[in-house]
């Protein structure tokens, strides 16, 4: 049995575990600011020679980017 999610009176149809689209942008634009860092990360170790450390920082960069996009269009 699945309970329907609680809907405040005077919100429509939006789900209880939907957040605003403000909330949601800014939460995207911290995620950029976490990406940026580890897009630095990646390129400084790639410079100094540690090849697996610039992989995994680029890794942790797109997959910031990915989690971010999704927030914003999922909701």
């Amino acid at each position: 049995m699945t309970a329907e999610p609680d809907v405040p009176p005077g919100h429509g149809a939006r789900r209880a575990d939907q957040r605003p689209l403000i909330e949601r942008i800014g939460l995207a634009a911290i995620a950029v600011v976490v990406v940026g860092l580890f897009g630095a990360i990646s390129l400084a170790a790639l410079a100094g020679g540690e090849i697996f450390l610039g992989a995994m920082a680029g890794i942790g960069a797109l997959m910031t980017l990915w989690a971010a996009a999704t927030s914003v269009r999922r909701g």
